[in-house]
C-alpha cells in the first residue's frame, strides 16, 4: 500500500537535496580544471597573475568542497531512508559506481590536501602544477560515476529479473549502459561551462565595483574564452541526447517538445503555454525536431500518442527544456560577443552594461543546470528505475519524512548562509595575498 504522504514529502525532499547539492557538486568538478589551467598559463608566460588566481580559486574552493561533502552524504543517507524498496531491488548493481564515486573524492581530496599545503615549499611550479592533476581527474571521475548510477536508473540493464529480483547481476555492463556516453558528457562538460561562467561573474563584478587591477581582467579574459569553448562543446552533446532520447526514452522527448502525435517532418516547440491540451503562442521552427531526434528533417518523431497515458512525464518538463536551452544559447552568444570583441578591441566589452551582463551569466547558469537536472529527473517520471520500478513502489511508508524535510531544510539554510560569510571572509585581502598583488604589480603592471 503506497503512503501518498510520505510519498509526496520523500520526492520533495529528494528535490531539494539535489538541487541544492548540485551547486556545489558542479562548481566541485569544474573549479579544479578552471585552476589547473590558470596556474598553467601563469607558468607559461611567467605570470604572476594568474598563479595568484590559481592561489584565490583554490581557497574559496575547499570550502565549497566541504559543503559538498555534506549534501553529498545525505544524498547517500536519504537514498536508503526514503528509498528502500529502490536500494532493495537494485543495490547490488549500483554498489560499484557508487563505490568507486567515494574512491574518486578521496583521491581527490588527498592530492587538494598536498597542494593546499605546498605551495609555497616547491621551487618548481612546474611541479607543483602536477598535483593538480589528480585533484581535476578526481573530481571529474566523481561526476562520472555518480552520473552512471542516474544513467543506469533511465537505462537499467547487465541483469536478469527473476521473481521480482535483480539476478546474474553484471555491475559493468550496467554501468556502461545507453544513457552512459550522453549523459555523463553533458554532466562534464556543463560543469566545466558553469564554473568558467561563474568565475567571470565574479571577475566582471570586481571590476564594476572599482577593483581595477589587471589580474581581475585577465580572470575574465580567461574564463569567458573557456565559457565559450565549453558552452559550445554543451550544446553539441545536447544534441547527442536529443538522439539518444528519441531512440531510448521517446515518450521524454515528445514529453518535452509537447509533440502529441506521432509525424514526420516534426517542428520544435520552442515557449508557448498549453491551453486545454492546445499549443498558444509557441514559436515553432519547422523540421527542428525531426532533425533533432533523427539528424532527418523528414523524420518520424514519435507522439505521445503512442504510450499509455500512465506512463507519460509530466509536461511541464517542456517550460525546464525551455529554460536550459535559452540561457545556453545565451551564454554562447555573449562568450562569443566578448571573444570577439577582445579580439577587434570593441569598446562594448568594457561597458558596464555588458560587464553587468557576464554578472549575470553566472547565476544563470547555475539555473540552466538545475533545469537540465529536474527535467532529467522528472522528465522519468513515472519511474525510479524505468520500465521496472514505479517511483510510488520505492519511497517509504514512513510517516516521518515531513519533519526530515523541515530538519534538512534548516541544514541547507545554515550550510547556505555560512557558505556566503565564509567566502566573503575569506576573499579579503590577507598579508600573504597583498604581498603576491604587490609583487604581480610589479611584473604585470596595473592598467592606468
Amino acid at each position: 500500500m503506497v503512503n501518498e504522504e510520505a510519498l509526496f514529502f520523500s520526492r520533495i525532499l529528494t528535490e531539494l537535496t539535489l538541487s541544492f547539492h548540485i551547486i556545489y557538486a558542479t562548481i566541485g568538478v569544474g573549479i579544479p580544471l578552471m585552476i589547473m589551467i590558470a596556474q598553467w598559463v601563469g607558468i607559461k608566460k611567467k605570470d604572476e597573475h594568474y598563479i595568484l588566481l590559481a592561489r584565490r580559486w583554490t581557497r574559496g574552493f575547499v570550502i565549497t568542497v566541504a559543503v559538498g561533502v555534506v549534501t553529498g552524504t545525505a544524498i547517500g543517507l536519504q537514498l536508503s531512508l526514503l528509498w528502500p524498496n529502490f536500494m532493495e531491488l537494485a543495490g547490488n548493481v549500483i554498489a560499484l559506481p557508487l563505490f568507486m564515486e567515494t574512491f574518486a573524492f578521496f583521491f581527490e581530496a588527498i592530492f587538494l590536501g598536498i597542494y593546499l599545503y605546498t605551495w609555497d615549499r616547491f621551487e618548481n611550479q612546474r611541479k607543483h602544477l602536477l598535483l593538480l592533476i589528480p585533484v581535476a581527474v578526481g573530481a571529474s571521475f566523481s561526476a562520472v560515476f555518480i552520473t552512471m548510477v542516474n544513467a543506469f536508473m533511465n537505462a537499467p540493464q547487465g541483469f536478469e529479473l527473476i521473481d521480482g529480483q535483480l539476478v546474474n547481476i553484471n555491475p559493468i555492463v550496467a554501468m556502461f549502459n545507453p544513457a552512459m556516453p550522453t549523459k555523463v558528457a553533458h554532466v562534464v562538460v556543463t560543469a566545466y561551462m558553469t564554473s568558467a561562467f561563474v568565475l567571470a561573474s565574479i571577475a566582471a563584478f570586481r571590476l564594476l565595483k572599482g577593483s581595477n587591477h589587471i589580474y581581475h581582467k585577465k580572470a575574465l579574459s580567461l574564463t569567458m574564452k573557456l565559457g565559450l569553448i565549453f558552452s559550445i562543446a554543451a550544446a553539441v552533446i545536447g544534441d547527442f541526447s536529443g538522439k539518444y532520447l528519441a531512440e531510448y526514452q521517446p515518450e521524454k522527448l515528445a514529453a518535452a517538445e509537447w509533440h502529441f502525435e506521432t509525424e514526420g517532418k516534426a517542428p520544435l516547440i520552442m515557449y508557448g503555454v498549453l491551453d486545454d491540451g492546445e499549443v498558444k503562442y509557441a514559436i515553432k521552427l519547422p523540421f527542428a525536431l525531426s532533425v533533432l531526434a533523427h539528424s532527418d528533417p523528414t523524420a518520424e518523431v514519435l507522439g505521445l500518442d503512442q504510450f499509455p497515458e500512465d506512463e507519460i512525464p509530466p509536461l511541464y518538463i517542456h517550460y525546464l527544456f525551455d529554460i536550459m536551452v535559452t540561457i545556453g544559447v545565451w551564454m554562447v552568444i555573449l562568450s562569443f560577443v566578448f571573444w570577439i570583441g577582445t579580439k577587434r578591441r570593441w569598446p562594448i566589452i568594457h561597458t558596464k552594461w555588458f560587464r553587468w551582463l557576464i554578472v549575470l551569466g553566472g547565476p544563470l547558469s547555475i539555473l540552466a543546470i538545475e533545469a537540465g537536472w529536474w527535467m532529467a529527473e522528472v522528465g522519468r517520471q513515472p519511474w525510479v528505475l524505468r520500465g521496472l520500478m514505479r517511483t510510488a513502489d520505492a519511497a517509504t511508508s514512513s510517516n516521518q519524512v515531513d519533519l526530515m524535510l523541515v530538519l534538512f531544510a534548516g541544514l541547507y539554510v545554515i550550510l547556505a548562509i555560512g557558505t556566503i560569510v565564509v567566502l566573503s571572509r575569506m576573499f579579503r585581502k590577507n598579508p600573504v595575498e597583498r604581498e603576491l598583488e604587490e609583487r604581480a604589480s610589479e611584473k604585470g603592471g596595473v592598467p592606468k
